[in-house]
């Protein structure tokens, strides 16, 4: 394969070839203008390839500018899996029990379709374009991948259009429908284009999610280049192979057969009926300290632990155990909150009877606070964990913007004055011969969307003035470069919904259409916007041009929207009762009644009402304090000693690390953490020519077989006959009810009700 080197070098095949040639040369060197943990700095650095280990590792230094990307079969076969995939996983999105298909199934599934299109298809031209343009390519493959992948998620605005419809009686045509899922997908992608140079471009900004996605592209196409080591063994295509079959084959034990193998709290099935043991060593309710699972797709739930750094999973760890497991005991077992009259852990609220608040006795009829309604029934209450997790996304927002400031200030205002072309990196410069995306094909994209949006909020009567949709839009675009720094550094993305909500819960009362929408425009924004910036990154690390890549992802997107919308409204139109709790199909849409109930919480009850003083959650508010003071410590730390454990602390990740509870629960974190250990910390350190060739690898291989083995399960054994195949077989012997039929399965508080029939004030 041809390779495209600055100085015209090519790539030698030993280190001490490239010992010499780089005496000769002159180094610009690639690192970081911060103290970077992730950057090995004991090793050589070669101008020809990246100074991070994890790079080297998974990405090829080399490029084939010659290799056909943009081709007929490219589009076609990408184009076919953006309907088919967003429109499967949007119908089985209002499902209960449900199945994604992730974007590891199209990238396996893409691989055979492009080989079988190469040997099969008559090398003819459509209109000017050829049909078969020879062997399908890595290139063509990792195009296809993008354009599968960019909207396979139900878009975030569909559950707007759902909650209305369902909570509110408002239904509006399609035209309103269109113009606000369009809007909401592709105005961050504008934000994404002018921030590729702070999270794209820089060596440092290695994305770590993507590089399991490239070792395993390379691993399909049997890619060779120097990184990847020069260990013995198996190769890496036979190591996919066996860890696919493996985790395939393994996962119907805990995903069908043996349930109690995913759900391993076996400490609980000593003593079921202990609360306490329960509430500390539970998998369901409780606390997590049975410490393990057997099940991948719980491990991995939170992101595949071999992707992160071990520093960046210590953060989390050390956020895991000091507030889940110091903490949360504290503040529970001293009734903070009237905790004790709940379980210690749940995703869900509650009223001042234990029961599950019922957010319909406080409505009027046109959908708002009665307020009379309200103090004859109940405040809300959380979980301690729930509660917490508030408490831990207002420090995360804070520390944020602090950590981004004392340690990439300068980064930033360096890379702001950078052109795209002057990175010291060698994927850089083999990318600097593609052109760029002109600034104004974002431009065009941003005022066009922008309009969308107006059009949305002004003709439709949504309560919500254009002033705050700009408002969503600078919290978007502020955030967007600190939290893609974080996240393209650690793996961990901090998230926007909490501060949205608070921000127009307090701006807006009383309007839960206005609170939906500003959610969506000020969260979402920056979410797509990241989404778009690590594509970018994926394709800067495979070598794909930019301007098809943009291409690619902006249609890709636009029809992906489209169908889910126009799935969505064949489901309301043809299934009888969707969204009823009692629905024949199990089509009881739980992700809709979660966006639902949110938006009466936040926009309806607000928050003036649970955080503001005098309320019982007001003391969480000084969690803000907390997370623009605590990266100072680290930053004083890491400048007085700059060799010591200081350097490693990360305050963003550890406020937003366990920021997935709820809807994740300590299952997802301990077993996390302990892999994350062995693999990334013991075996990266005592074997690390293992770990270069095969651990990225691994991960893919684990992921994509329970990936399949989940859709196959699902369609074979649960979906057919209305899932009744094995109900009074299979589903109720001892392996799959152990672990729910104890304390921590059913969620029991440490303390009845008090006799008065209801805790907590007497008024509020």
């Amino acid at each position: 394969m041809a390779t495209f080197l600055s100085d015209d070098k090519r790539s030698t095949s030993t280190l001490d070839e490239k010992l010499d040639a780089e005496k000769q040369a002159h180094v610009v060197p690639a690192i970081a203008e911060f103290d970077d943990p992730n950057l090995d700095k004991e090793a050589v650095l070669l101008e020809d390839d990246s100074p991070y280990p994890e790079v080297r590792s998974a990405v090829a230094n080399t490029d084939d500018p010659d290799m056909p990307v943009s081709t007929f079969r490219a589009w076609v076969i990408g184009l076919a899996w953006s309907i088919l995939i967003p429109g499967m996983n949007q119908f089985f999105y209002f499902r209960y029990p449900s199945v994604t298909v992730g974007g590891i199934v199209a990238q396996l599934l893409a691989f055979p379709i492009g080989r079988a299109w190469a040997r099969f298809m008559p090398n003819v031209r459509i209109f000017g374009l050829q049909v078969n343009p020879g062997p399908f390519n890595v290139k063509e493959h990792v195009l296809i991948t993008i354009m599968a992948t960019v909207g396979y998620q139900s878009a975030y605005a569909t559950d707007i259009i759902a909650v209305q419809r369902v909570y509110y009686n408002q239904v509006y045509n399609f035209g309103y429908q269109w113009m606000l899922v369009m809007s909401t997908q592709l105005i961050g992608f504008s934000i994404g284009g002018i921030a590729r140079r702070f999270l794209v471009a820089p060596p440092s900004m290695i994305w770590p999610a993507n590089l399991v996605t490239c070792a395993l592209f390379n691993t399909l196409h049997s890619q060779q280049y120097s990184g990847m080591g020069s260990r013995g063994g198996i190769s890496r295509e036979w190591f996919f192979t066996f860890a696919f079959i493996g985790s395939f084959a393994w996962y119907f034990l805990p995903g069908y057969l043996f349930g109690a193998l995913s759900f391993f709290n076996w400490v609980c099935w000593i003593v079921p009926d202990n609360i306490v043991v329960n509430q500390l060593f539970g998998y369901y309710n409780g606390l997590g300290m049975s410490l393990i699972t057997f099940d991948w797709s719980q491990i991995a739930y939170i992101g595949s632990p071999l992707a992160s750094p071990w520093w960046a999973s210590a953060n989390v760890a050390g956020g895991f155990v000091f507030f889940l497991w110091i903490l949360t005991p504290i503040l529970y077992y001293t009734n903070t909150w009237y905790s004790k009259f709940m379980p210690i852990s749940s995703r869900g609220s509650f009223d001042n009877t234990g029961g599950a608040y019922d957010v319909s006795r406080i409505l009027t009829a046109d959908s708002t606070l009665d307020l009379a309604k309200y103090e004859a029934y109940s405040p809300l209450f959380l979980s301690t964990t729930f509660a917490l997790s508030y408490g831990l996304s207002f420090a995360g927002i804070t520390a944020t913007v602090v950590h981004t400031a004392l340690y990439f200030r300068k980064q930033i205002w360096i890379q702001a004055r950078r052109s795209l072309s002057e990175q010291p990196d060698i994927h850089a410069r083999l990318m600097s011969r593609y052109r760029q995306v002109p600034e104004w094909w974002y431009s065009i994209i941003f005022i066009v969307m922008f309009v969308f949006a107006v059009i949305c909020i002004e003709l439709l009567h949504s309560q919500m003035p254009v002033w705050s949709l700009v408002l969503a839009l600078i919290i978007a675009f502020v955030y967007t470069v600190p939290i893609g720094m974080i996240q393209a550094i650690t793996n961990q993305q901090i998230g926007l919904n909490v501060i949205t909500e608070l921000v127009i819960g307090y701006a807006l009362p009383g309007r839960p259409i206005a609170m939906m929408m500003f959610k969506t425009w000020g969260y979402i924004t920056m979410y797509q916007a990241l989404q778009f910036t690590s594509d970018f990154k994926l394709a800067h690390y495979m070598k794909i041009p930019p301007r098809p890549q943009f291409a690619a992802q902006v249609i890709a997107t636009i029809i992906a929207g489209t169908v889910q919308l126009g799935v969505q409204a064949w489901m309301f139109t043809n299934i009888e009762n969707m969204c009823d709790p009692e629905q024949k199909n199990g089509f009881t849409c739980p992700g809709t009644e979660v966006f639902g109930t949110a938006s009466i919480i936040w926009g309806v009850i607000g928050p003036q009402r649970q955080f503001s003083k005098g309320q019982v959650y007001y003391g969480l508010v000084f969690f803000f304090l907390v997370g623009a003071v605590t990266p100072l410590i680290s930053y004083l730390g890491t400048r007085r000693w700059p060799n010591s454990f200081f350097k490693y602390v990360n305050f963003p990740v550890i406020f937003s690390g366990v920021g997935y509870i709820p809807p994740a629960s300590a299952l997802n974190y301990v077993p996390w953490a302990i892999v994350g250990f062995i693999f990334n910390y013991v075996i990266r350190r005592r074997h690390f020519s293992w770990w270069t060739k095969y651990n990225y690898i691994l991960s893919a291989g684990l992921d994509s077989g329970v990936a399949i083995s989940v859709i196959f399960i699902f369609f074979t054994l649960q979906y057919p006959r209305n899932g009744t195949i094995g109900k009074n077989t299979i589903m109720t012997w001892w392996g799959n009810t152990v672990s729910a039929n104890t304390a921590d399965g059913l969620g029991t508080p440490l303390l009845p009700i008090p006799d008065k029939g209801y805790f907590g004030p007497d008024s509020w």
